[in-house]
């Protein structure tokens, strides 16, 4: 869909032509370094903290949006916004820890589609690795070759694979109805508790995340000065993110279910490999290929948004411009490297969601002082009512983030 066609249509108040954005973001609420940790969840206290999940994915919808408004109204990502800003010392140490936050994200996604070759097929993990990062090259010159539909259009199929890999043993063992509304309230059972919740509140809001959703309005819009386009594509974009975020908070929801109905009790579900076993002998050696594929998607699809998301970054903080397979290949190394010196891979994911905490201020932050700012975002900009509700929610996921640290660093 052309430049002009899309403004027509977001003139006209059609929704679904401008939908797409939002799912490719979407991506990193479901890539592998997610699973684990609400299989976990389940499995150790069934329903529980089901409305840690609930309560999490309302705060995404909320800072994503923020996101894509600033990409539909500035014309700009988040880092090209900051890039213009920043005096040349901060602006490069800002692109400097964001690339650690890029390399730590796919170092993750790297790993976790390795894991999901290696339980399908029994790859060695530094070939599933390679393997991992040859296909999310041909994803990437997709984009190159064809533009941004169609390569929103993969990723968003990959999406509806990680949908069915990880939903599917539901329809095996589905959850007990009154047991998942007792999980809707708020409650804990001890300090663990309160620690796994944590955890899973404050992986919420990924940096890569909001910077790769305001490139990718940007890319698939432009910057919109007719007015009745420009809410045309706002009203629109709050469709895409809601209907985007819904789905991958009822993967999240659907993970930790499935834990909770066939799981609970089992050890060994806080490594991706123990979970997929117990899965497979809980509902089957079916029901555990569907999972691997499911994993693998996940993998496939969240690298190659991860390294869109870095491109991005580097383009608006250093205004240089890698060819994003070029890109691809350098940033395959770290993640090949660690699984050819035998590192263990969940001792890599764990690592790797530690750096993407460090890096969460830096996004989120700027993010929410620059939606208020009239200068830039004119009639758009914040009022105060939903500038209070981001102040709260990035101040929540900043401080569960440092505690997590702290907790980390004290082998608490």
């Amino acid at each position: 869909m052309t430049s002009t066609t899309q403004r027509q249509a977001a003139a006209k108040g059609r929704v679904l032509p401008l939908l797409g954005p939002a799912f490719v973001a979407a991506i990193a609420y479901v890539d592998p370094g997610n699973v684990a940790a609400n299989l976990t969840a389940g499995a150790r206290y069934g329903y529980l903290l089901l409305w840690v999940l609930v309560a999490a994915n309302a705060m995404a919808v909320l800072v994503q949006y923020q996101s894509a408004k600033l990409g539909i109204v500035t014309g700009d990502s988040l880092p090209g916004v900051l890039g213009k800003r920043l005096r040349r010392g901060p602006r490069l140490a800002f692109w400097a820890q964001a690339e650690v936050v890029a390399a730590a994200t796919d170092i993750a996604e790297v790993v976790g589609g390795a894991i999901a070759l290696n339980l399908l097929f029994g790859l060695p993990l530094v070939l599933g690795g390679l393997i991992v990062g040859a296909v999310s090259m041909l994803l990437l010159a997709t984009q190159n070759r064809y533009g941004q539909r169609r390569f929103e259009s993969l990723v968003v199929a990959l999406l509806l694979v990680i949908v069915v890999g990880f939903l599917c043993g539901l329809v095996v063992g589905p959850p007990d109805p009154a047991a998942m509304l007792g999980g809707l309230v708020p409650r804990f059972a001890g300090t663990d508790s309160v620690l796994l919740a944590a955890s899973m509140l404050g992986a919420t809001v990924m940096p890569h995340a909001i910077y790769v959703h305001s490139a990718l309005s940007r890319d698939r819009f432009g910057r919109v000065h007719a007015p009745a386009e420009r809410v045309g594509l706002l009203r629109a974009t709050r469709w895409d993110v809601g209907a985007a975020l819904t789905l991958a908070g009822s993967v999240n929801i659907g993970l930790l279910l499935l834990a909770a109905a066939n799981l609970r009790g089992v050890e060994g579900t806080d490594t991706i490999e123990g979970a997929h076993a117990a899965i497979s002998g809980a509902l089957g050696g079916g029901i555990g290929v569907v999972f691997a594929i499911g994993l693998l998607a996940s993998g496939l699809a969240s690298t190659s948004v991860g390294c869109y998301a870095g491109a991005a970054v580097m383009e608006g903080l250093i205004h240089r411009r890698i060819p994003l397979l070029v890109r691809r290949a350098i940033t395959l190394v770290p993640a090949l490297v660690l699984l050819g010196v035998g590192a263990d891979p969940t001792w890599t994911l764990v690592v790797s969601q530690v750096v993407l905490s460090f890096g969460i201020p830096f996004a989120a932050i700027p993010l929410v002082r620059l939606n208020r700012d009239r200068a830039l975002m004119g009639a758009h900009a914040n009022g105060p009512r939903l500038q209070a509700a981001l102040v709260v929610v990035v101040a929540l996921v900043v401080a569960l983030n440092l505690a997590l640290l702290v907790l980390l660093a004290t082998g608490a």
